[in-house]
């Protein structure tokens, strides 16, 4: 059974950090892709950051750039996303999404965790 179970929102104070975490089960999870997305109330789903297969390629959303760090780890089946400094327009659910490096369209998605950056 595939599940990717994110954890490590919550709420942060303007200039604070916060380390997501999103834990996979279920495939193969050094073939895959991921990645973390966000969506904030009345906005669509946008892409923060992204890690390649072994970790060797990373992608951020201008936004986040400077201010985040997406790392996995392959033996513990794991994606973290270190976000720092942290803005009131970085409130949004974040999702882990897992992406076939095959290109096979295979894709999964976590339920999310709400990180909301308020004083």
């Amino acid at each position: 059974q595939v599940q990717l179970v994110e954890s490590g929102g919550g709420l942060v104070q303007p200039g604070g950090s916060l380390r997501l975490s999103c834990a996979a089960a279920g495939f193969t999870f050094s073939r895959y892709i991921m990645s973390w997305y966000r969506q904030a109330p009345g906005k669509e789903r946008e892409l923060v950051a992204r890690v390649s297969e072994v970790g060797y390629s990373r992608k951020y959303a201008d936004s986040v750039k400077g201010r985040s760090a997406i790392s996995r780890d392959n033996v513990k089946n794991t994606v973290f996303l270190q976000m720092n400094n942290l803005k009131p327009e970085d409130t949004a659910v974040y999702y882990c999404n897992a992406e076939d490096g095959l290109g096979n369209g295979n894709e999964h998605w976590g339920q999310g965790t709400q990180v909301t950056v308020s004083s």
